[in-house]
């Protein structure tokens, strides 16, 4: 009987741990694992590469997990539609959350794409257009980069995890030659006599935890709280098991996207299981609460209208 050559048992060797590690990495009830030695993902990638169509649901094409009603709103990656942007130059956009639903904010998706042609990419960049006069904007990088000309004509690379906020009527734009995402809201200014926003540039993690008095999340505010600002952005983290101790029912308005974890919502009688990648509006009043659940910290972005009288 011929014997295998060294050669031949070392070559089968690996081979059946390619074949292993092809097996470990392979989709699993439309959930992908793979070993974190040789896939480390990037921070949000559950937010700009969702999910949107688990094994378990393809026996329901028109399934969604997308709600709407008077107060509220679920919005999930499977029902978000990609279109291009006003006055955008190279980007897709998906509204998320509109005045048409009831707010008073503007929240969405914007896409920048790397134009190809036979095989050639084009040398024109994706660039952003203006906001209406006198509506401010503020940008939250998710994926790739971005770089930011402000009113000076200074140039700020933004990469995952920054942001910017750019005064109602400030001179600016935002370019890339490579694809990113960016989450954007957008509102008109509610002028106060005397008082101005400034432009501003930074990232989550320079900015310092706050006390939370009665809560176990960790807070962070990316917008300053003195009053010309007529909105805030919240970084919020919860550990598995954690959840809100108040069961909140106020007038501001949120908009909220899930940027890693999982969880659930209660928006006024409704209970809903929610993951990274998912948008909520809340309306004023509705009364909200969250739990985080599974085996990771939760993590989302929040917009707040504040430091304004609701009349």
């Amino acid at each position: 009987m011929q014997s295998f050559s060294a050669f031949s048992v070392q070559s089968l060797f690996f081979a059946l741990i390619s074949l292993r590690l092809a097996e470990i990495s392979f989709c699993h009830e439309g959930f992908c694992s793979a070993p974190s030695i040789l896939n480390a993902q990037p921070l949000y990638w559950k937010v700009t590469q969702p999910t949107l169509s688990p094994s378990h649901l393809q026996d329901l094409p028109g399934f969604t997990r997308s709600v709407y009603k008077r107060d509220h709103a679920l919005i999930t990656p499977e029902s978000h539609v990609f279109s291009p942007l006003p006055d955008w130059t190279n980007t897709l956009g998906a509204y998320l959350i509109t005045p048409s639903m009831g707010s008073h904010f503007v929240m969405y998706l914007a896409k920048v794409q790397v134009r190809i042609f036979l095989c050639i990419i084009s040398p024109e960049n994706s660039k952003s257009g203006p906001p209406p006069s006198d509506v401010e904007r503020f940008l939250f990088v998710l994926g790739g980069k971005v770089t930011l000309t402000d009113t000076s004509g200074l140039k700020h690379k933004l990469e995952v995890d920054s942001y910017a906020y750019l005064p109602p009527n400030a001179e600016h734009s935002v370019q890339s030659d490579a694809s990113a995402t960016l989450v954007i809201f957008e509102r008109r200014y509610d002028y106060l006599e005397n008082h101005t926003t400034e432009q501003i540039i930074s990232s989550t993690n320079k900015q310092p935890l706050l006390e939370t008095p009665g809560e176990v999340f960790e807070l962070r505010k990316l917008l300053p709280t003195s009053l010309p600002y007529d909105f805030n952005i919240h970084i919020m983290d919860f550990q598995p098991g954690e959840f809100l101790n108040v069961k909140e029912v106020h007038y501001n308005q949120h908009g909220l996207l899930l940027l890693e974890g999982q969880g659930i919502y209660r928006l006024g009688d409704s209970w809903y299981p929610i993951q990274a990648g998912d948008t909520i509006w809340m309306a004023p009043f509705v009364p909200q609460w969250y739990a985080a659940l599974g085996k990771t910290k939760s993590r989302y972005l929040l917009y707040k209208d504040v430091n304004r009288n609701p009349l």
